[in-house]
């Protein structure tokens, strides 16, 4: 597959940092500090962030986030080039950097007092206060549109008595992550000394497994230092692992931690690559280093040992935990992790999440989207395609398919960069429309796990019309997203905007025209307006004195807050809204195939009982009896039967069996 080359990369990002820039009203650096954040949290690399920025002598920042759990505070800022091929960045512009962010650590307390509390830099200097006072450790970042030229990194710092880590996001790097085949970067993880371990290698197929035995005190180590990365390939195991500290598991290691081994499964664990100690004989004997490594069964596990290690202060240097580690080949791997979690632990099928029948959502969402042309809205009679990235870095990689200037230029004047989006920001359309305001502020990590769950409980059709209403929902998003910064909703634009959306959606009973938006490639004026209206009073409503917009938008409070807001729907906007709430057609495929399998597992000669059983008791009509036969007949045949076929049959035998039909007595007489 082809792919951009890192000069073509670079060019194109800054030029698209540009435009969304210009659009967005806003500075360059902040913007790209954004783009950066976004990829970043997709990846699990950081979570609840905030863009702000400020800058004096000896400080600059530009947004700041925290983990989870509290124990991590990150502090952002950028050095954007408009020569990204020609500047390289020196290790004299790095430490400056990182120094100036340690300046604004320093001073944040002198800077708030300056301000007034509703602004962006009084926010952002409280957030920031907050999270140190539970950081155990802090990360530098510094995003860069341009090459590192530095062999080596400034010497690593502390502050406070809390270790600093430097972390540095050059072109590179974000090349790289963007067209990794996984999705990121893989962890590597190295043994010192080497893990013991019993491995078999597969003779049939390319996979392997070993049995292995890792300290806890490691495994609480790896995930504080990867986080949810560790367990991105499988959703199950990230929604283990989500705020969840298991009870049990945590008394043992702190009260009898020498007999967690004999306790608890373990964790199940992938990887890409192995380097193996091995015996005169060639025999595998301890793992050296694993590359891509991820676990997939066993999050809870996983975070309850960082839990008791860095919150309960516990120590786990008696802690032993069993892995299996299956090796799988990088073509295989998102095949091969959905089965190897399923399999692992099969007592747990309720809270089960599949991984497979989401990811065919997301496959046929760009098969279907890829299809559809927008209409061209701004008289230049040039129809568009909405991009939907199913994986990140495939808009570039298309891109390098068309090798002449000519012919590039074509593809991105009917693929405009303005009009890509990702699955992270079609999980906040879809989620803002069903009034979901609060798991989008989480971050787009939480809220496209929320998302995941609801299409697996309730999978839409994924046809044009579909498809159309969703990037329609993007287009109001976008929309009411320029009203917020109209506004001087700051850097709380984003949760103005998403209760703004949320709000208006739920205030009109869902019946704005998404087919119209479509249609016209925009929002009428009278949404506008109405949006306009309405965003004032949802941001007097999120940003208040005392409060932390980013953490008040988090809670379910707020938005129970926002829906108590004294609005109601301008009469110009009414006049236009649908007679019922936009319908989204549920794929019942699965369920069909359910109920079918259920049909089948009754034998052609239970059903020809059933008749019988029903004409002489006369205890079903007549219709109901020939449906017995009908599917009888059609099974003993291998006809097909539809899905009303299969749902009437099934509801026959269902009655018939509560009004006394017993199919063992039925069949021996």
């Amino acid at each position: 597959m082809a792919e951009a080359s890192l000069a073509d990369y670079a060019r194109n990002l800054t030029s698209e940092i540009q435009s969304r820039a210009e659009a967005d009203n806003d500075s360059i650096p902040k913007t790209f500090t954004r783009y950066v954040l976004e990829i970043l949290e997709e990846g699990g690399f950081v979570a609840n962030t905030t863009v702000a920025y400020h800058d004096e002598l000896g400080v600059m920042i530009f947004g700041y986030g925290y983990s989870d759990d509290g124990t991590v505070l990150d502090l952002y800022t950028t050095d954007f080039s408009l020569a990204p091929t020609v500047d390289k960045l020196n290790k004299a512009t790095i430490e400056r950097q990182y120094k100036r962010l340690l300046g604004f650590l320093r001073k944040a307390a002198n800077i708030q007092g300056n301000f007034d509390p509703t602004t962006d830099i009084h926010q952002l200097c409280e957030g920031v206060g907050k999270a140190l006072t539970e950081a155990g450790r802090i990360r530098l970042f510094l995003f860069a549109n341009y090459e590192s030229s530095a062999r080596s990194m400034p010497e690593t710092q502390s502050f406070d008595g809390l270790p600093v880590e430097q972390h540095l996001w050059d072109v590179g790097r974000l090349y790289r992550h963007e067209n990794s085949g996984t999705g990121g970067e893989p962890i590597v993880v190295d043994f010192d000394p080497p893990l013991p371990c019993l491995s078999v290698e597969s003779g049939g197929s390319d996979l392997s497994v070993t049995l292995a035995v890792i300290p806890g005190q490691q495994l609480a180590e790896l995930y504080e230092e990867h986080r949810t990365r560790l367990l991105e390939l499988n959703v199950r195991a990230f929604l283990q692992a989500r705020g969840k500290v298991n009870g049990g598991i945590r008394k043992t290691l702190l009260e009898e931690p020498d007999l967690f081994l004999a306790y608890n499964n373990g964790v199940t664990a992938t990887a890409l690559e192995a380097d193996f100690a091995r015996d005169a004989e060639g025999n595998r004997t301890a793992i050296r280093r694993l590359s891509g490594l991820q676990i997939v069964n066993g999050g809870q596990t996983t975070a309850t040992l960082h839990h008791v290690r860095y919150r309960d202060k516990g120590d786990l240097a008696d802690v032993s935990v069993q892995m299996k580690l299956t090796l799988v080949p990088e073509e295989k791997l998102m095949d091969m992790v959905p089965l190897i979690s399923k399999y692992s632990n099969t007592q747990n099928k309720v809270t089960e999440v599949d991984f497979s029948s989401n990811d065919k959502f997301h496959v046929d969402f760009e098969r279907v989207s890829r299809s559809l042309w927008a209409p061209a809205a701004d008289g230049s009679g040039q129809d568009t395609r909405w991009w939907y990235e199913r994986a990140r870095g495939s808009y570039a990689v298309e891109e390098a398919k068309h090798v002449t200037p000519a012919a590039k230029r074509k593809f991105r004047a009917a693929n405009p960069t303005g009009k890509r989006f990702t699955k992270a920001d079609l999980a906040k359309w879809v989620n803002l429309w069903n009034g979901l305001p609060y798991w989008v502020a989480r971050g787009a990590q939480k809220n496209f796990t929320e998302f995941r769950m609801h299409i697996k409980d309730t999978p839409p059709v994924v046809d044009a019309d579909y498809c159309r209403r969703v990037i329609a929902m993007g287009i109001l998003f976008k929309e009411v997203d320029k009203l917020a910064k109209a506004h001087g909703a700051g850097s709380q634009k984003a949760v103005v905007t998403t209760y703004t959306v949320a709000r208006l959606c739920e205030a009109t009973g869902r019946r704005i025209d998404l087919d119209r938006i479509w249609r016209e490639q925009r929002v009428s004026p009278a949404v506008i307006l109405a949006a306009n209206d309405l965003c004032p009073r949802v941001m007097k409503a999120v940003i208040q004195e005392g409060r932390l917009a980013t953490e008040w938008g988090k809670k379910e409070q707020c938005w129970q807050d926002v829906q108590g807001i004294s609005w109601e729907v301008p009469t110009t906007l009414a006049a236009e809204l649908l007679p019922q709430p936009v319908d989204f057609a549920v794929d019942t495929s699965e369920q069909e195939q359910e109920r079918l399998s259920e049909l089948t597992d009754i034998a052609p000669a239970e059903w020809h009982a059933l008749a019988d059983w029903a004409r002489e008791t006369l205890r079903l009509e007549l219709k109901e009896q020939q449906t017995a036969m009908a599917v009888a007949t059609k099974l003993a045949s291998g006809a097909p039967i539809i899905p009303h076929q299969v749902r009437q049959a099934l509801a026959v035998y269902d009655k018939a069996v509560e009004l006394g039909f017993s199919p063992a007595t039925q069949l021996y007489s």
